[in-house]
């Protein structure tokens, strides 16, 4: 038996991060924007000048917290918050981000990527990723 997979596309994939960059433009936000394939290995990365540089790993990693978990980042908080050694355990995973800002890329049904941001409150990540999925036409998180 084989499973098939698809992926977000390069094309897509600069679309989303210009999106996203054109709302934190908007905002006057300084942004790191990451975009991974459904794997969760980078597909399109940018620092907007003045970004925080703590924010490029972030960005990313947010990005592959949604790939990994098929979950936006914020949905982790409310999933652990009651749940002690969850809560104090989990968090000290490599790569795992449990605040706003990362959303899994879900196109025609099928997660094909995900998407990261970093470099205003976390409701602003937000708000800059969801303009993204907007824009290339993903299916609501």
């Amino acid at each position: 038996m084989t499973i098939v997979k698809h992926s977000i596309d390069a094309e897509t994939a600069e679309k989303a991060v210009a999106a996203a960059a054109n709302k934190a433009v908007e905002l006057k936000l300084k942004m790191c924007i990451a975009v991974t394939d459904e794997a969760g290995d980078l597909k399109a990365f940018l620092r907007m000048d003045g970004a925080p540089k703590l924010s490029i790993d972030i960005a990313t990693n947010k990005a592959y917290t949604a790939a990994s978990f098929s979950m936006p980042t914020h949905a982790w908080f409310e999933f652990i918050k009651n749940d002690p050694p969850l809560l104090h355990g989990i968090t000290h995973t490599p790569r795992l981000v449990v605040f706003g800002g990362g959303f899994p890329i879900t196109l025609k049904g099928e997660i094909v990527g995900a998407i990261g941001l970093s470099g205003g409150h976390y409701s602003q990540d937000m708000e800059c990723a969801r303009a993204a999925l907007q824009a290339i036409g993903a299916e609501a998180a």
